[in-house]
């Protein structure tokens, strides 16, 4: 009977312990995002998560007064984390879309984008048709993959569509010929073609304009209303712009615009 109550307190401490740790902090600012989504938000050389979604949110959060934390979700069970209260916000080139502004509080629009397709320079593929018996894929609960949902006469005509857990994987499955393009965010495309040098080319024809937005839970407006007032003052003083010109040589911010 002694072993097994020290055996059942220790268990007790180890679960105390355990919630603690997984518990968030009424002080921070909990983000969470797929940490392999390039420039927005992904992991460096060090295993740094950095972007240019992460740097926003840092210094929103320092002028909120709040400790900043990314942390790396599942991107197709992003809804759920956010609802459970594990994150605060979604924010990581989250689409808007009609659905999502029915289910989540979304800020204003801060960047504009659009659901394009990559391919192979020397693939052959020109346009949007050329994909026609061809196969695509795409990044599991995308804007990418509702995309193409929506578009149903270009879906039809693919031989196939592969569902990726993340971009990367999928590029690195079409430079070995695995697959003849990749669905993806216009952004995270020109952003890839930038910095990897890899021999792709984007398609002209877009699949869909959209606008990234930040995502809370639907009721939390009083956050929400915190981190656009902090973007748009971040907007006018230059913060904003002086970030956008570290990832993307240029201010492509729409904030305040």
């Amino acid at each position: 009977m002694k072993i097994t109550k020290v055996l059942m307190g220790a268990l007790a401490a180890l679960m105390v312990v355990g919630m603690a740790s997984c518990s968030k902090s009424s002080n921070e600012f909990v983000l969470g995002l797929d940490d392999s989504f390039p420039p927005m938000g992904f992991r460096d050389d060090s295993n740094e998560i950095v972007g240019y979604d992460i740097d926003l949110a840092k210094e929103v959060a320092n002028r909120l007064g709040l400790k900043f934390r990314a942390q790396p979700i599942s991107w197709s069970a992003k809804e759920q984390e956010l609802n459970t209260g594990k994150i605060d916000c979604i924010w990581n080139g989250l689409s808007i879309t009609p659905e999502r502004l029915e289910a989540l509080a979304f800020t204003k629009p801060y960047l504009n984008n659009a659901q394009v397709v990559i391919v192979r320079a020397d693939g052959g593929i020109k346009n949007l048709a050329d994909l026609s018996g061809k196969v695509l894929g795409v990044q599991a609960g995308s804007s990418a993959a509702d995309a193409i949902d929506e578009n149903p006469a270009f879906k039809s005509s693919l031989k196939a569509i592969v569902d990726f857990n993340d971009n990367i994987m999928a590029l690195n499955d079409l430079e070995i010929g695995g697959l003849d393009g990749v669905a993806m965010d216009s952004v995270v495309a020109e952003y890839s073609l930038k910095v990897t040098g890899k021999p792709f080319t984007i398609l002209a024809d877009s699949l869909a304009p959209e606008q990234y937005g930040i995502a809370f839970k639907k009721d939390n407006t009083e956050l929400r209303d915190k981190v656009q007032k902090a973007l748009e003052d971040m907007a006018a003083d230059g913060t904003v712009a002086k970030i956008s010109e570290k990832w993307f040589g240029s201010d492509i911010s729409i904030i305040g615009k």
